[in-house]
C-alpha cells in the first residue's frame, strides 16, 4: 500500500487514469476506485524503486488544490514580508484568480512583492494568457510539465509560452533539466548544451539550474558552464531582426513610454551602439535597491545604483550621474573609447534620447 497527502484522490480519479510518481519513474494505471473508502487500486506498469515523500502527478486531472497552503501563507506573512522579500515564485498556478489571492494575502505591506507564476499541469496551460497577464514574471517549470502534458510537446509550449511573455514585456525563465548530467558529470550532454542554447534563442531572460546546484558535484562548474553557452548563444542572435519581429506582434497603440523606448532601441540598431543608457528615478530611501534588485531578472538590464546628489533631472547632476554610468561601463567591458551609446532620460518634463561617445 502506498500512501499519499491528498485525500480527494479517489474522488478525482476514474479507472483508466493514470498517476505518475517520482519525476515519472513509475507508472500507475488506475482499475477500481472506492471513494468512500477513499482508496484505489492500481496496477504498476514498471518496475522501480520508491522513495519517501516523492511527488505525484495526475496528468488531465483537474485537482482541488490551493495555491498556496496553509503552511506557504504563515511562512509569506509572518517571514516573507517581514523580511522585504523580492518575489515569491508560485507553483501550479491554474488561473488568473489565483495571483488575485495571493496579491489580497499580501495587502499593502506586501506589495511591492512580485509574483512569478510556474505553469505545471494542462488547466494552467489552457488559462496561460489569463495567467500571464496577472504575473509579474512567468517560469516555463519544464519538470512536472513535461509529466502532464505529451512530452512531444513540450518544446511548442516552451516557445509559445516564452514568445508571449515576451510581447506582453514580463521577464521569463526556463527552467528544469537544464544540465542535469552535471549533477554527475563535469561536462554536459551535447543535447543539454543544445537546449540551454535554444532557450536563449527562445527569448528567455534567465535559465535556471536546481539540482545541478543544489546537490551536483560540480555546482560552480554548472554555473560557469551554463554562462558560457548563454553569452556565444546571445552573441548569435540577430537583435535588430528580432526587435523587428517584437515591433510587428507588439500590442498598439503603445504608451508614451514604450514608444520612447522602442525608439531609443531602433537608434541604437542603426548606429551600433555598444549600450543603452537609461536614468530613472527610484525614489529616495535605501529602499531604492529594491526595484534595482528586481530588475535583474530582466535578459540584458544591469542596474546601478548612482550616488550622484542634488536634484535628479538636473542637467549637472545628469551629467554627473552619466559619466558614472560610463566609468561602470568600462569597467565591466561593456564598451570602449570610441563606441556609441544612446541614452535615454528626462530634462524637466521632457524624454530625451541622446547620441553619445566613450571617451578615453
Amino acid at each position: 500500500m502506498i500512501c499519499m497527502s491528498y485525500k480527494k484522490l479517489a474522488e478525482d480519479v476514474q479507472p483508466g487514469s493514470v498517476i505518475l510518481c517520482s519525476d515519472g519513474t513509475i507508472s500507475l494505471t488506475v482499475l477500481v476506485c472506492d471513494k468512500e473508502a477513499g482508496l484505489i487500486r492500481c496496477r504498476c506498469e514498471n518496475s522501480a524503486v520508491l522513495g519517501e515523500k516523492k511527488n505525484v502527478n495526475l496528468p488531465g486531472v483537474v485537482v482541488d488544490l490551493p495555491t498556496l497552503t496553509e503552511k506557504d501563507k504563515e511562512d509569506i506573512l509572518k517571514w516573507g514580508v517581514p523580511n522585504k522579500i523580492d518575489m515569491i515564485a508560485l507553483s501550479f498556478v491554474r488561473k488568473g484568480s489565483d495571483l488575485t489571492e495571493v496579491r489580497k494575502l499580501l495587502g499593502d505591506d506586501g506589495k511591492s512583492i512580485l509574483l512569478m507564476s510556474k505553469v505545471e499541469n494542462q488547466e494552467g496551460v489552457a488559462n496561460f494568457d489569463d495567467i500571464l497577464a496577472n504575473s509579474d514574471a512567468f517560469m516555463v517549470a519544464r519538470g512536472d510539465l513535461g509529466m502532464e502534458i505529451p512530452i512531444e510537446k513540450i518544446f511548442l509550449a516552451q516557445k509559445v509560452m516564452i514568445q508571449k511573455a515576451n510581447i506582453q514585456g514580463k521577464p521569463v525563465v526556463t527552467a528544469t533539466q537544464m544540465l542535469e548530467s552535471m549533477i554527475k558529470s563535469p561536462r554536459p550532454t551535447r543535447a543539454e548544451a543544445t537546449d540551454v542554447a535554444n532557450a536563449v534563442l527562445d527569448g528567455t531572460d534567465c535559465v535556471m539550474l536546481s539540482g545541478e546546484t543544489a546537490a551536483g558535484a560540480y555546482p560552480e562548474l554548472a554555473v560557469q558552464t551554463m554562462s558560457r553557452i548563454c553569452m556565444e548563444a546571445e552573441n548569435f542572435i540577430d537583435y535588430g531582426h528580432l526587435f523587428k519581429t517584437i515591433m510587428v506582434t507588439a500590442p498598439v497603440p503603445m504608451t508614451p513610454l514604450e514608444s520612447m523606448a522602442s525608439s531609443a532601441v531602433r537608434t541604437a540598431n542603426t548606429i551600433k551602439a555598444a549600450f543603452i543608457l537609461v536614468l530613472t528615478k527610484g525614489g529616495t530611501t535605501a529602499n531604492d535597491e529594491a526595484p534595482a534588485r528586481h530588475s535583474l531578472i530582466y535578459r540584458g538590464l544591469m542596474p546601478v545604483l548612482s550616488s550622484v546628489s542634488g536634484k535628479f533631472y538636473h542637467s549637472e547632476s545628469t551629467e554627473e550621474t552619466i559619466e558614472q554610468a560610463f566609468h561602470h561601463a568600462k569597467m565591466k567591458g561593456l564598451c570602449k573609447p570610441g563606441d556609441s551609446v544612446v541614452a535615454l532620460h528626462k530634462i524637466g518634463a521632457a524624454s530625451v534620447i541622446k547620441i553619445l561617445q566613450v571617451q578615453q
